[in-house]
């Protein structure tokens, strides 16, 4: 696919001078708010100005089916994807409360899941199929269906753009999504298949031993895939593939994107195999317990915010991180500098 949305810019560090500038003069050592400080010349960056500021954030779940989960990769049935998804709209699951606790707006998106919910407050139909195909017997998705995947991802993050959104986290659910992940990022990191698979869901030793056979068992298939889109559509679910694209859009719009965990760093280690100045618009909020996440992070060469040892998913990771980056914006444009507070620097 030759697509305008893989033509993405690093942002013109022209302003960075000024912005440390900015920084080294609040009322503090140099340095003292460690990885705040990095944050806030990266946003300003992504916003091209010395005062940035956060405006309607928002948290996009992704939702779909994986035709593998029915093989045995997950601990949980492939049925739960469906009624996880009827827990976001009825807003009791763990990313609505920290959505809600954090102010932010949160939307459910149908990428693929084998489910009719009809027409439902909150939940975006953007249904490719009803779950991918088993990424064990043959390609989870045609190409047509992955270009259809990254494309809608890209219209739904334009129009929360167009609406004044300038940061956006990305979520997801789908039963068997952590396999998928670990295909994929073998595929592109090149890290060996067993290092990148976890327990997801909470497989017993007998499980992840299952679910080792099985993706053993879809990589000879296959062989290692190393360009992004054919490992997408070889291994991919249609949740992943509408996240990337979703992920190249915001970037794109000068947004501030959240990566949340081992399955939406997935997404995001395609955008930025498709689109190298990709990471420079991310903030990656925390390091996954999946073991997995630590091939993604070094492979894109970032360092997480947080480590609490989470492996939810649902975007929950970005919500719990998002006052921090906050933080970072507030701590910019509130704090005094050693000039304005008529505190003595150091000699």
């Amino acid at each position: 696919m030759t697509s305008p949305l893989f033509s993405l810019a690093a942002p013109d560090r022209a302003l960075a001078v000024t912005l440390q500038h900015k920084i080294d003069r609040k009322t503090k050592p140099l340095g003292a708010l460690g990885q705040l400080e990095a944050m806030a010349l990266q946003i300003g960056l992504i916003q091209q100005t010395a005062t940035p500021r956060l405006a309607h954030p928002q948290i996009l779940v992704f939702a779909g089916d994986h035709g593998a989960a029915k093989a045995g990769v997950s601990a949980y049935p492939q049925e739960v994807t469906w009624q996880m998804v009827e827990n976001f709209l009825a807003g009791g699951a763990g990313i609505n409360v920290f959505a809600r606790q954090n102010g932010i707006g949160l939307t459910i998106v149908d990428a693929g899941v084998a489910h009719d919910f009809g027409v439902r407050d909150g939940l975006v139909d953007a249904k490719i199929a009803a779950s991918t195909r088993n990424y064990i017997e043959e390609p989870a998705m045609t190409d047509a269906e992955c270009d259809a995947a990254l494309e809608r991802g890209a219209a739904l993050v334009r129009k929360l753009a167009a609406e004044g959104c300038n940061v956006i986290g990305f979520g997801e659910m789908g039963i068997g999504n952590t396999a998928s992940a670990s295909l994929i990022t073998h595929c592109l990191t090149g890290v060996p298949l067993t290092e990148c698979i976890g327990r997801g869901t909470g497989l017993d030793d007998a499980g992840l031993q299952r679910k080792r056979a099985l993706l053993d068992q879809a990589l000879a298939r296959t062989g290692r895939i190393t360009e992004p889109l054919a490992a997408l559509t070889e291994f991919g679910g249609y949740e992943i593939a509408m996240m990337a694209g979703a992920m190249l859009a915001a970037a794109q719009a000068g947004m501030v994107l959240l990566i949340d965990g081992f399955i939406v760093s997935s997404a995001a280690l395609v955008a930025a195999k498709l689109a190298p100045h990709f990471t420079d618009y991310c903030i990656f909020c925390h390091h996954s317990a999946e073991p997995g996440h630590r091939a993604q992070l070094a492979a894109m060469q970032v360092a997480p915010l947080i480590n609490l040892g989470l492996r939810l998913g649902e975007g929950t990771g970005a919500a719990l991180a998002y006052p921090l980056v906050l933080a970072a914006v507030n701590f910019l444009n509130e704090m005094a500098s050693f000039e304005s507070a008529g505190v003595s620097d150091k000699g």
